[in-house]
C-alpha cells in the first residue's frame, strides 16, 4: 500500500510539474515574460507604436518622473508620449526582474544623436505593468528637454 501511494504520489507530482512547465506557471517563464514586457515597452517607442505599448499596461497604469507626479495613462498619453518620434534607441544595460517588479538602466538615444540615461522602476499586476517609475539620469533627462 504505501508502494502504491508513493507511485501515485511522484506520478501527482510529475504531472503538476509537466502542467506547470506547460502553462508558463515557473518563475523562470514568469521572470521571462516580464523582461520581454520590459522590452517592449521601449520598443514600442522605437517603433511609435502607441497600441502596442498600451497593450501592456494593466487597468489603472501610473506613471511618475521628477516632473510627472502619478499620472494616468491619458496624461502619460499627452506628455510623455510626444517623446516618441524624437527617439531613435534604447540601450538596455541592466534589467533586473525580482517577483512583481523590475528595474533597468538604460541609454536613449535621439533621432539627432543626444544621448539620455535613466533608470525605470516597473510594477507588474496581473501580468501587464501597473506603474512605471522614471528617474533621469545624467544627459538630457528626456528627448523634449530643450536645455542641452
Amino acid at each position: 500500500m504505501k508502494n502504491k501511494l508513493k507511485t501515485i504520489g511522484v506520478g501527482c507530482l510529475f504531472a503538476i510539474t509537466l502542467f506547470m512547465l506547460n502553462c508558463g506557471c515557473t518563475y523562470q517563464g514568469d521572470k521571462l515574460a516580464k523582461e520581454k514586457m520590459v522590452k517592449d515597452y521601449y520598443a514600442a517607442y522605437e517603433k511609435k507604436d502607441w497600441n502596442m505599448l498600451t497593450s501592456l499596461f494593466a487597468p489603472g497604469f501610473d506613471f511618475n518622473s521628477p516632473v510627472d507626479d502619478h499620472i494616468d495613462l491619458n496624461t502619460y498619453k499627452q506628455r510623455c508620449w510626444p517623446n516618441a518620434p524624437k527617439i531613435k534607441r534604447f540601450d538596455i544595460e541592466k534589467l533586473v526582474v525580482d517577483g512583481d517588479d523590475a528595474f533597468v538602466t538604460y541609454n536613449g538615444w535621439t533621432n539627432d544623436g543626444r544621448v539620455f540615461r535613466n533608470t525605470e522602476y516597473f510594477k507588474f499586476e496581473g501580468g501587464k505593468i501597473k506603474e512605471n517609475s522614471c528617474f533621469f539620469g545624467p544627459g538630457i533627462s528626456f528627448p523634449n528637454n530643450t536645455k542641452k
